[in-house]
Parts: C-alpha cells; structure tokens; sequence
C-alpha cells in the first residue's frame, strides 16, 4: 500500500507559525483508523481501549473519548490524565508492569478496571480486596509476535504477564480468597504482520476459560501493524475479525454459549499515522564519502530509529518535486544520532524543511531535554484549524524543577 501523503501546507503553515523542530497531528488519520477497527468488529460486542502509553496529550485524548473509544493505561499518571480528559472509570483500564503494589491500590481508588501481570501483586490484590473488587489477569501465553524483540512481549523469555505454566497459582489465589477474575488479558507485540497470532492468544484464554466462572471480557491487546513504507502492509482488521469469529464458534469451549465481550488496546494503530515531525535542514556537510543533511532535531525528540531501528520516511516539504540525491540524515545531539543513511530525498538545500512521517506514536511521548535541548510543541490539525496543544519548552522548563543547594 501507498503511504497517504502528508497534509503539506498545513505543515509549512504550522511550521511558520510555532517554529520547527515541531510534532503535528491529523486528527482526521486517527478518525480513520478508529473507524476502520470499530467497523472490522461491529458484529461483536467489542470495545477499543486506546494505549495511550502512545501519545497522552490530552486534546488527542478528548478527541477518542468523542470518537467513542475507552483508553488503556499503562501507570497511574495516565489514569489520572485518563480522568483528565473526561473519561468515566468503567471507559478505563489499568494494565500493572512489574510495579510495587502500592501503585496498585492508588489505581484501585479510582474504581477502574484493574488487569495483574505478576503472582505476588495478584495474591496481594486478593489479600486486599478479596471478592470485592473484580481483577483481570494478565497471561503470558509463550507467543511470538511483533517487529522485533524489543517490541515483542509474549514470548517465554518476556517480563510481561503470568507465565501460563503458573497457572495452578492463579487457581490457587483465586479460590482461597474467592477472587473474581472478570477479565482475561494478554498482549505478544507490536507491528504483528501475522493475524494467527491473535487466534492463538484466544485459543490459549479459551483453554482457560472454564476456570474462571466471573469472566466477562477477553482482552487480546493490540500490535496492530502500521505501514512505514510504500509497499508496507497493515494488519488486516477485517480478515482478523472473520477468523476471531471462526474461532469463537468452534472452540470446545464456546459449546457453553457463554459469551465475552472483546477488547483490543491499540495505540499505535490508531495515532501512529497521525502524527509528523517537522524539522528544518540547518547545514549540509558534504564530505568525500556522505552527504549529511544536519536538522534542527536529534533522537532526543524522536527516538525510535536509534532505539527499535525503526524506519520513518522522509520528504521535503520545501521541494517535494526536486531530483532526488542520497542522503544521510542526523540530528544535533552529541552522539550518534542518525534518522537515516542513503535515503533518496528531493535536493534537500539549508533551511527547508523535511518531515518524517509515522511520528505519532512514541515520539514526543519518549522525547526527552538530553543536551539541555528544548522538547517541542505540539499542534493538531483538527476542523481545518491549525491549533496549538503543547507550548514549546523554554529555559525556564528546564530548571522548573531544580532546586538551589549551594
């Protein structure tokens, strides 16, 4: 598939007014690709959590909440930026990481849905609350799935989740504290390119169904696939859903009738595409062997080539017809910090300005001051409107929190 290309002269426009390096986001694209899930799923009772562990600004969080979608969340903080934005408690849920259970009593006050990931914070949880608050159950079900290893996270090596051979103790937690396990979770990726792997994970919570007489929803997470690059392919929701409802029919254990609400967590399918780094070329090195484009950003503010190895095209929006000419592009920061190397771009020339593409996701959200360098704004382009979000960092942000001790 084609890339759907990039609103340009909202880009220039927004890049005159708030100054570059600079994140944009179309709400339209994420508009889409809630649609696109919503329908692939509308013969089931499902519901769409965003993970917004992907981008919490919380316009982009007000505007799913009117799109109709719940939110998932991955620390106390986003539960609080959860309510935040408007969200009731039953539209939220909490998915624990290897935290101390106290964080998990704090999320608990709050009245949201609650998913453990570890046998000490479940016996806890039990010990607490007893039957009184129900609990969903993160599985890890020993499942490969996602890009690469770093993204994958249900494997039998991965920290994510109850191993599925611990079973027995959840059984056992379960019925000596009258435990009301209502939800049953698990997540094996990012960027999964094969919809098997999703059959599989309801396969193995199916298995586990009959142990758990409470169970209302199945949680199958997300790692739906973004296209990155012209020829990328998206995972294909529609197909996806025909083979979840073939499962669902036939497993031995749906001779029951009884039936469960499904739930996906997406994050990056949903904003991944929405979003665009823009950036202005402040020299060009030319040497012997490489050209260097040098931009006005580095993997301070967008990390995920350096971190994931993760691939984002790139344009000139000051010259989208040029000849194209290779190019290694890199950023300002005191290290390594290359966005790409012989990439065919439009003649790039000093102060234009390019764009990545795909930065919607894990972009300003892993963004960080390395080198004393200031994050950047934020706007949505939202109605046609160019609106800012998130000022730009100033000195002042980056001493706000410091103290004077001598």
């Amino acid at each position: 598939m084609l890339l759907e290309q990039a609103p340009n002269d909202q880009l220039l426009q927004a890049a005159s007014l708030y100054g570059t390096p600079l994140y944009v986001y179309d709400t339209n694209r994420i508009g889409k690709q809630y649609h696109k899930l919503a329908d692939a799923f509308s013969g089931y009772d499902t519901r769409i959590f965003y993970a917004c562990k992907a981008l919490t600004n919380i316009n982009i969080l007000k505007y799913l909440y009117q799109l109709g979608a719940n939110v998932d969340c991955s620390s106390v903080n986003e539960v609080k930026l959860a309510i935040h934005a408007g969200f009731e408690k039953d539209r939220i849920v909490y998915t624990s990481n290897g935290i101390a259970f106290s964080e998990i009593e704090e999320v608990a006050s709050y009245g949201v849905y609650i998913n453990i990931d570890s046998i000490s914070n479940l016996k806890k949880f039990a010990q607490k609350f007893g039957d009184t608050y129900p609990v969903g159950i993160r599985i890890r079900p020993n499942i490969m799935g996602g890009g690469n290893i770093k993204i994958s996270t249900g494997h039998d090596m991965s920290k994510f989740g109850i191993p599925i051979e611990q079973m027995n103790l959840v059984m056992d937690i379960v019925k000596e504290y009258n435990l009301k396990v209502n939800v049953l979770h698990l997540h094996t990726g990012s960027d999964i390119k094969d919809v098997e792997v999703f059959v599989k994970g309801v396969e193995v919570l199916y298995d586990l169904i009959p142990h758990f007489p409470h169970l209302t929803c199945i949680d199958l997470g997300s790692g739906f696939k973004v296209p990155y690059r012209n020829g990328d392919k998206e995972t294909d929701v529609v197909h996806l859903a025909e083979l979840l409802k073939d499962v669902f029919n036939n497993h031995p254990n749906a001779a029951t009738g009884q039936q469960f609400q499904l739930w996906f967590e997406p994050g990056k399918f949903l904003v991944s595409q929405c979003g665009y780094l823009v950036t202005q070329v402040a020299v060009i090195k030319d040497t012997p062997k490489v050209s260097f484009v040098g931009v006005d950003t580095g993997f301070n503010h967008l990390i995920r080539p350096m971190f994931y190895d993760s691939y984002h095209y790139i344009d000139n929006l000051s010259n989208t017809e040029g000849e194209k000419k290779l190019y290694t592009v890199v950023g300002n920061i005191c290290e390594t910090d290359t966005f790409a190397t012989d990439r065919k771009l439009p003649e790039v020339t000093e102060g234009d300005y390019l764009v990545f593409y795909n930065a919607g996701a894990y972009g300003f959200e892993m963004s960080s001051n390395f080198n004393s360098r200031f994050k950047p704004a934020e706007v949505m382009l939202h109605n046609n409107e160019v609106k800012l979000i998130r000022r730009r960092d100033d000195f002042e942000d980056l001493i706000r929190n410091q103290v004077n001790a001598i």
